[in-house]
């Protein structure tokens, strides 16, 4: 199958379909309405409605109609010497309330004749910051189509709280193709279709002969080699702003095809699978003949920007950290719209609550995320930090100094908020960056990614940080460990190993959040009724949450364990037992003493003494946090010296192993492993070390004209 059959491949699965027409497709070059052009659109949405496709149409032209209309009437009404006085302009909202009502009347006189009924649809942006009003958005066009009804929307420019049309471009939609491109999201589109005067995207000035039709646009390569011609003669930013729309909604799963609206039966080619206008699709680059940006050329392009970024002051490398967090802040609400939309696709699904727990950002959860980030650039730069210095011989100065590692492969699943920590460790450590994350969290992680890669400098670039957007190229980066350094999995034990098994480069992280909170003989009741339930309850779905309660075998008839028992359950805990524990307490045995529940569960189990407890620690945890309460110093002592975990904590919650939590100032996972780092691991755990020697002129020779003198150094400040 060759490149055009492959990237028309799934028009034949498309039922609704988001078409735009802009203003000059609506209108002449006078100005006027384009009669024929709209009579023939009509009559092929009609052919389609017929044929069974859901059409939503997204109409441009209004404010030029409304103009037109204005300045007739204007001219009528005036006399000679109001003519001879300075004209001013007609206000742009008076002219979208008049123009609205002359295009809904054309589109309804049009679709009358050929027995179609028609809606009429006006949105503003601060309409989609209501949750309530998408969903009543989305009921009432499911309504309207189930009634062969075709939606027609515009902005509501009268009433925009807009400066005024064409001039404002903030929001969560700024002109009619970002609005198309945000209905075809939340409508859960099948196709975009962007209506130009022109018959696609080019790769310069349509009107320059050298420019040639780009039929699939591939972000990597044709995102800067694409030069762009004049504005649209008319509405709001021509084919730029048709690119970025399409860029936008093709990565988020719509997709896109920019086309020309003049040409007859458009429309019905496309959908026929013809190579008409370009193709925008998220797997676009796998259609190209030559893979343009193959996974080790983003490899590479994230190890040169990040030798970019360490040229830079100490200073400088703040203040990038510093607008990351002014952007995430400044973008929160945009970075909601399309966390809700992957939560609520998630529970569509039907995904484990555990699962949707991670994804959501909960409120409040940006705001802490920038603050954090804030900790981070405000912490001394951990680049160039000499640790050590030594006097080899007279003269001769070794220096042992911090360097970054090189390019960080982080797989993540589920968690948004875990690309923001990873992305912010990234650049304070000086790293390059590649990242994937889970599917369910394919918008939030996008528009994160778009926010933070924004903040970036030019002179670094945003390749610094990579999304990687398709598992299939997980595979090859794991290739590549000539320019990956290090891996780090965050996810299931499945993914861990996977991983594990498909790379030579260096794996760091853990498996498995299997923490124990064990309760000694000895311990304080009352504090160990507070810490076992903060430990299960604060947050169930966390890889530091206890997973396995382990209580003396003493306490098991005591008041203060029952009472222990009747917390959890009042908070809604499910309790499993181990062979004693299910007997004595009447609950349901656990399959395994080897399970991370992630939920409001966990298991119970009594064992004789705190050796016990050490033992069934090694056998069935996963080495990440560990806790006793207990009074008894040896106890303790013997709990904290031989519990061979990354955390282990006396008299105090799990939930405080968090890179956060430790000042760290985020954390980019939880590592188990025994080699390079340890527990939470912030940006010391993203370093590695570079010798630096400074001489005048000494040379081996074999060792005969130096005396060493291995002398150590103070460190200067």
């Amino acid at each position: 199958m060759d490149e055009v059959d492959r990237s028309r491949a799934f028009l034949k699965d498309v039922k609704r379909i988001v078409l735009k027409v802009g203003t000059a497709v609506v209108t002449r070059n006078d100005g006027r309405i384009a009669l024929g052009r709209l009579g023939a659109l009509c009559e092929q949405l009609k052919e389609l409605n017929s044929q069974g496709y859901e059409v939503i149409l997204v109409s441009s032209g209004a404010v030029g109609l409304g103009r037109q209309r204005l300045r007739y009437r204007k001219l009528v009404n005036s006399s000679f010497a109001d003519l001879q006085k300075p004209q001013v302009e007609l206000d742009g909202k008076a002219c979208a309330a008049v123009g609205q009502n002359c295009l809904m009347a054309l589109y309804d006189t049009l679709f009358s004749q050929l027995d179609v009924s028609s809606a009429q649809l006006l949105v503003t942006d601060s309409d989609f910051r209501d949750r309530d009003f998408r969903k009543q958005l989305s009921d009432t066009v499911k309504s309207l189509l189930s009634l062969k009804v075709i939606p027609i929307f515009n902005e509501n420019d009268a009433v925009s709280t807009r400066r005024a049309p064409y001039e404002d471009s903030s929001g969560i939609f700024w002109d009619n193709d970002s609005l198309a491109a945000l209905l075809a999201l939340e409508l859960k589109a099948d196709l975009l279709v962007l209506l130009s005067d022109v018959d696609g995207l080019y790769s310069g000035p349509p009107s320059d002969p050298r420019s040639k039709i780009i039929h699939t646009y591939i972000k990597e390569k044709h995102q800067s080699e694409i030069t762009f011609g004049d504005k649209s003669r008319v509405g709001r930013g021509g084919m730029t702003a048709k690119v970025k729309a399409a860029v936008n909604a093709a990565y988020a799963g719509i997709p896109v095809v920019i086309t020309s609206g003049y040409a007859p039966g458009n429309l019905s080619k496309v959908l026929e699978g013809q190579r008409v206008g370009t193709l925008f699709h998220q797997d676009a680059h796998f259609w190209s003949p030559v893979k343009e940006v193959d996974a080790r050329g983003m490899a590479v392009a994230a190890r040169e920007s990040s030798r970019r970024l360490q040229a830079m002051t100490s200073e400088e490398r703040k203040r990038v950290l510093l607008d990351v967090a002014d952007a995430l802040e400044a973008n929160v609400r945009l970075i909601n719209v399309e966390n809700e939309a992957d939560v609520s696709a998630a529970q569509e699904v039907g995904y484990e609550k555990s699962l949707i727990s991670r994804l959501a950002l909960k409120p409040g959860k940006i705001k802490s995320l920038a603050n954090s980030i804030r900790v981070l650039a405000n912490m001394e730069d951990p680049i160039g930090r000499v640790l050590k210095r030594t006097q080899l011989a007279e003269g001769l100065v070794l220096e042992k100094t911090s360097s970054p590692l090189g390019v960080l492969l982080i797989v993540f699943e589920s968690r948004p908020e875990a690309l923001v920590q990873i992305a912010s460790l990234a650049i304070r450590s000086g790293n390059g960056l590649l990242l994937k994350g889970g599917k369910e969290a394919k918008r939030s992680n996008a528009i994160l990614h778009k926010i933070i890669t924004g903040a970036i400098p030019d002179s670094v670039g945003g390749k610094l940080i990579g999304l990687v957007t398709s598992r299939e190229e997980i595979p090859d980066l794991l290739k590549h460990d000539d320019v990956i350094d290090l891996v780090i999995p965050r996810g299931s034990n499945k993914l861990v190993s996977q991983v594990k098994n498909l790379t030579k480069i260096p794996v760091l992280g853990h498996a498995d959040g299997i923490c124990h909170v064990y309760i000694d003989k000895s311990a304080n009741m009352d504090m160990a009724k507070r810490i076992a339930v903060d430990a299960k309850v604060d947050y169930p779905a966390a890889c530091n949450a206890m997973e396995t309660l382990l209580v003396h075998k003493d306490l098991k008839d005591t008041t203060e364990f029952n009472d222990l028992v009747v917390d959890l359950r009042a908070e809604g805990v499910t309790l499993y037992g181990g062979p004693r524990a299910s007997s004595l307490l009447n609950i349901p045995q656990a399959h395994s003493f080897h399970h991370e529940y992630s939920s409001m569960s966990c298991t119970v189990e009594f064992v004789d003494d705190v050796h016990a407890a050490i033992d069934h620690i090694h056998e069935h945890g996963s080495a990440h946090t560990d806790c006793v309460i207990a009074e008894d110093l040896e106890v303790v002592d013997a709990f904290l010296g031989q519990v061979d975990s990354a955390a282990v904590f006396h008299n105090a919650s799990p939930r405080f192993c968090d890179g956060a939590r430790f000042g760290l100032g985020a954390e980019v996972g939880i590592s188990t492993s025994r080699i390079h780092a340890r527990g939470p691991v912030g940006v010391e755990g993203l370093l590695t070390t570079r010798w630096i020697l400074r001489g005048n002129g000494q040379v081996v020779d074999g060792d005969k004209g130096v005396i060493y003198t291995h002398k150590d150094l103070p460190i200067e400040p």
